[in-house]
């Protein structure tokens, strides 16, 4: 078997040493492992984030394997974090990662102790919910990264980066906004993944499916929206190399 420090040897040789030290040393937390945060995650580990916890309540289901790391045929009906995190420990074994099959919302915000991390995305689902993380999070000490909706876009090349009052043609983001300014302002600003593609569904939508990430969010929750993993897997890979580009920019500084 090939030495484990020969893992990190490509990214070493671009980022440099310290970086990659830093990317090990680093703690981050991610809500939401389905269609956005399943790639997110497979792309922190693999750039040598060395302690991750992933948070998401539901189980694999048969709806989620057009877009979802941890779902395949053989995986349905079991918990999402589960299956993820045997995936990110065969990738590296030597990265700590901390599975929580639970709810992110007013009730359990405080169990988390998001001033313990360095980073803490956000790729989950309920308005409420994200509402409340954008809240939390922005007044805690870690930096923020949010995904915006991934539903409804086939061009991959259309996934962007702003400030999150910045956002533009994302109806989530409007959503957000809109409440937000009803409640106040926020510490600290933070920067998104969206995309200002905006299709229509155009097929029929199975019975009993259910969607339960950022890629199916749909305003009014009156339906479920289409999405592909092209797009999807996008949004989470770029939010990952937020993470790294935020380290690349403190060491040089």
């Amino acid at each position: 078997m090939s030495d484990r420090k020969e893992i990190f040897g490509r990214t070493e040789l671009l980022l440099g040493k310290e970086v990659v030290d830093r990317l090990n040393s680093s703690r981050v937390i991610l809500f939401g492992v389905g269609g956005v945060g399943s790639w997110c995650a497979e792309g922190l580990i693999r750039s040598g984030v060395g302690h991750l916890t992933i948070v998401d309540s539901d189980d694999v289901s048969w709806s989620n394997i057009n877009r979802q790391l941890p779902a395949t045929t053989i995986t349905v009906g079991q918990p999402k974090v589960d299956v993820l995190k045997k995936r990110l420990q065969e990738i590296n074994p030597d990265a700590e990662i901390c599975a929580k099959q639970m709810v992110y919302d007013e009730e359990t915000s405080a169990s988390f102790g998001l001033n313990n991390y360095d980073y803490v995305i956000d790729a989950i689902d309920s308005l409420k919910n994200k509402l409340h993380l954008i809240r939390v999070a922005t007044d805690s000490d870690a930096v923020f990264f949010s995904s915006m909706g991934a539903a409804l876009k086939l061009d991959p090349t259309r996934v962007k980066v702003a400030e999150f009052w910045k956002v533009a043609g994302c109806p989530l983001a409007a959503a957000l906004r809109r409440r937000l300014r009803k409640e106040g302002s926020l510490s600290k600003k933070f920067m998104c993944v969206y995309s200002d593609e905006l299709l229509d569904n155009k097929g029929e939508l199975i019975k009993n499916s259910k969607e339960d990430d950022s890629s199916g969010w749909d305003m009014q929750k009156a339906r479920i929206n289409g999405s592909i993993v092209q797009v999807t897997a996008v949004f989470g890979f770029t939010l990952s190399g937020l993470v790294v580009q935020d380290i690349v920019k403190k060491v040089e500084k």
